[in-house]
């Protein structure tokens, strides 16, 4: 009769981090599908931009100063981001709590110019083919803005919760702050088209 081998896999954690992580896997799949959009939304742009004898087509460029202020907000709310990555990392309640909260402000404070970038654009979303694809640019973008938002509050609030000391919530917390960076990352690019393109 042949022995059977066995594995005695009862010692292995249930939930792991980083890329030991089923999440992390899935968040950096929707960031791929994600990012696909965006650059795809940039190659439109730059088509619609080779065709038009004049770029933007009957507008003036956007006005620089909300976009500006977003694009700082944005960039200086990486910093503690990565600090909120990396207390997940050491599983530090405390400093994680104090951390979702400055990210949900952060997440917050990004949306009051950008309510103010769609009418810095000087052009309506139905004029033409250039305020087509610049509206759809920052919409999309908004869209991620929104989602992360509302992703980090959930978060914060669980880590508020008697759920709260759990592997698999740091997890969701390391994934939620790789999210935010490819927010802050896809924007860049955008905000070149969107600004400064337009002025060259």
């Amino acid at each position: 009769m042949k022995e059977r081998m066995a594995l005695d896999l009862s010692d292995l954690p249930l939930h792991g981090m980083g890329s030991a992580s089923l999440t992390f896997w899935g968040t950096s799949a929707f960031m791929l599908i994600e990012g696909t959009g965006f650059a795809l939304s940039i190659a439109i742009y730059f088509y619609l931009m080779s065709l038009a004898p004049q770029w933007p087509i009957e507008a003036p460029p956007p006005d620089l100063t909300a976009g500006t202020i977003l694009t700082v907000l944005l960039v200086a709310s990486v910093v503690p981001n990565i600090l909120v990555s990396r207390w997940a990392k050491q599983k530090d309640l405390r400093k994680v709590r104090a951390g979702l909260i400055v990210m949900a402000i952060l997440g917050l404070l990004p949306l009051i110019p950008r309510a103010f970038e769609f009418p810095a654009l000087h052009v309506s979303w139905d004029d033409d083919a250039y305020g087509s694809i610049v509206w759809t640019m920052l919409g999309l973008h908004t869209t991620h803005i929104v989602t992360d938002l509302v992703d980090t509050v959930v978060l914060a609030c669980l880590m508020f919760s008697k759920h709260a000391d759990n592997p698999r919530r740091y997890g969701d917390v390391e994934d939620n702050a790789l999210y935010w960076n490819f927010v802050v990352l896809t924007w860049l690019p955008i905000y070149g088209c969107i600004y400064w393109v337009p002025r060259l």
